[in-house]
């Protein structure tokens, strides 16, 4: 039987397509809220990291009324490196609205999260978002979406979806592209038209599939998923199914649902409702919480395999432990196998070292993110440079290849086109968009790393560029190294304006005056392409002659400043970066210059 009085739906678009908008404009206008209490924008990116990159990055879950049906919409990330969060939460809805902006039309990971939506066999609504922007086009971007339904194979039935135009910033949603009126009522209707209610099992045994994992200081872990059947009790006892299907007992302690931003108390809830459970210490996710008497474990999340490894290994530069709490090898551990509990894309193993940590997950930024968490927690920690995951299939070697979306001025496609192909891209695709042009390339994971930076400055910044897993296939050529060395300093001390001024004729330095230095730091690139050993903090000698032109006035450039992500993607394999809560330092591997030489000479 299914239940009419809720609708369980999931938002899925490419990032920036305007998911949190719109779960923004559907709080405003559900008229549960004093207009105090959503003055901020992208209200549901509440995590500090969400605000300053204005992304998501965590999958959240809201619950609204609308003309007596309870609507849970859960809002997704739309990065490609967060992809691991869509996969997830897909199994707790029933309906999908599937965001395309309506200028940039269905974009690569529009293609991943519809065909994950589809597997799952979810019902899709297509909103053509941003209508109101000057150059929409929506009416091509419904006949794209449609091409793009069936490439992926959908059927008659799901190829004739419903759509509707709309405008998440403005505030209305419509089937005329051209009226701009209105409120979001059309689109909400639109949900409980074409959206079934979940199908349920009341009399049936307790079923639960844990797909996110919340945690409180009071209460400890909270485990968040769909009933399946059967009907759930504070004070409960149930079985938990573990992998190998142990199981495990564990009493409720209480159950919540959802309602608007937040979660209150109830005394039961029934099949069909998204509930957050207290009580079960030891679950993860994919486990199933089951009926005592008859346990049936649920299929466990599957979610795609990670294309990118780094080595976490602890700090062992000599300035370890004036900046951080957890500097020891268990603290990185410890914390690094926490992570895996609630970040199911990641993946931990160890290596031959015991103080460091193979950490695998869908792209640097993903990557990036933890390492960032991880320093605002207190961690001091070095990471390597990020390398793509091979396989081997009947004796051959394969590696990742991606799909490389670059929109860019068409004056300004020359550089793109160059960059890609000397990093083994092959174009699949173009095609014109006013002054504009779009590129679909295929090119090697290997080939992404720090294009990004090099694109954007080789465009003056105007190219978007978008990339998604594509498929695994044999190794291609060499991908061209970073063609600049690096300086490394050679002792410990401060850096002086005196030596800075002199190295900067032949580098671009990347530290100021006054910063403090150890010997096999890395303080600057160098104009040649081999690594050159400085001093930078050598002083003026002093004389009590004076010669004209000896006190001539040193101005020093402004030192490059490279975020977690550009250090990521700059470092070579010889070199690490070095992450404190407060700073960010690049080093080689082997601090002090005869190690290296005596390295070299063996290698």
């Amino acid at each position: 039987m299914r239940r009419d009085d809720i609708r369980n739906i999931v938002i899925i678009a490419h990032v920036d397509h305007g998911k949190t908008t719109l779960v923004d404009c559907l709080l405003k206008q559900s008229g549960q809220f004093r207009d105090s209490q959503l003055s901020s924008e992208r209200i549901l990116d509440s995590n500090d990291q969400e605000k300053e990159r204005g992304i998501t990055i965590l999958a959240k879950n809201i619950a609204l009324p609308f003309k007596g049906v309870k609507v849970n919409i859960i809002d997704t990330p739309g990065h490609a490196d967060f992809g691991g969060e869509v996969e997830r939460v897909l199994s707790m809805a029933d309906g999908a609205l599937v965001l395309v902006d309506a200028a940039e039309g269905p974009m690569p990971q529009t293609r991943f999260v519809l065909s994950k939506a589809l597997e799952c066999k979810l019902q899709p609504i297509v909103v053509i978002n941003k209508v109101d922007k000057p150059d929409a086009r929506p009416m091509e971007v419904v006949d794209e979406v449609l091409d793009l339904f069936l490439a992926l194979g959908a059927d008659d039935t799901l190829a004739d979806f419903p759509y509707i135009f709309a405008s998440a910033k403005e505030g209305f949603a419509s089937h005329d592209p051209a009226d701009r009126s209105g409120t979001m009522e059309p689109l909400l209707d639109m949900v409980l038209q074409h959206i079934p209610g979940p199908e349920v099992e009341p009399e049936e045994p307790l079923q639960i599939l844990c797909t996110t994992l919340a945690w409180s200081e009071f209460v400890g872990r909270i485990a968040i998923g769909r009933i399946k059947a059967g009907r759930i009790k504070k004070g409960q006892t149930v079985a938990v199914t573990k992998v190998g299907d142990k199981l495990q007992r564990a009493k409720i302690s209480s159950v919540q649902v959802f309602e608007n931003l937040g979660r209150v108390d109830v005394d039961s809830a029934e099949a069909g409702d998204v509930v957050a459970l207290c009580g079960i210490e030891d679950i993860d996710i994919g486990d199933t919480i089951c009926d005592l008497e008859k346990p049936n474990g649920l299929p466990r999340l599957l979610v795609d395999e990670p294309t990118l490894e780094m080595v976490f290994t602890i700090n062992t530069s000599p300035f370890v432990g004036k900046d951080g709490k957890y500097v020891t090898s268990r603290n990185l551990r410890d914390r690094l196998y926490k992570e895996l509990e609630r970040n199911v894309a990641l993946r931990v193993r160890d290596t031959a070292s015991a103080d460091a940590f193979a950490v695998a997950g869908r792209g640097v930024l993903h990557l990036a993110v933890l390492v960032e968490t991880m320093r605002r927690e207190g961690f001091e920690l070095a990471v390597s440079k990020p390398q793509v995951i091979m396989r081997e299939t009947d004796g051959l070697k394969e590696e990742p290849f991606e799909n490389l979306v670059v929109e860019v001025p068409s004056i300004k496609m020359g550089p793109v086109m160059e960059m890609v192909g000397e990093r083994r891209g092959e174009m699949v695709e173009m095609s014109p968009r006013g002054d504009f042009t779009q590129v679909v390339f295929s090119i090697p994971a290997r080939g992404l790393i720090g294009i990004r930076t090099k694109m954007l400055n080789a465009t003056q910044g105007e190219a978007i560029i978008n990339h998604r897993f594509d498929s695994y296939r044999p190794i291609s050529g060499d991908v061209p190294r970073r063609p600049n060395g690096v300086l490394i300093s050679n002792s410990t001390g401060k850096a002086v304006g005196f030596s800075l001024f002199n190295l900067q004729d032949r580098s671009e330095l990347f530290i100021r005056p006054g910063e403090e230095l150890y010997e096999g730091m890395i303080v600057g690139e160098n104009a040649r392409n081999e690594d050159m050993v400085v001093n930078p903090i050598r002083e003026k000698k002093l004389t009590n002659m004076r010669a004209s032109g000896s006190d001539e006035n040193i101005v020093l450039k402004p030192p490059r400043q490279m975020s977690l992500e550009a250090a990521l993607e700059y470092i070579e394999d010889d070199e690490l970066v070095e992450v404190t809560p407060n700073f960010i330092r690049l080093r080689k591997m082997t601090l002090k210059e005869a190690d290296r030489r005596r390295t070299g000479r063996k290698g």
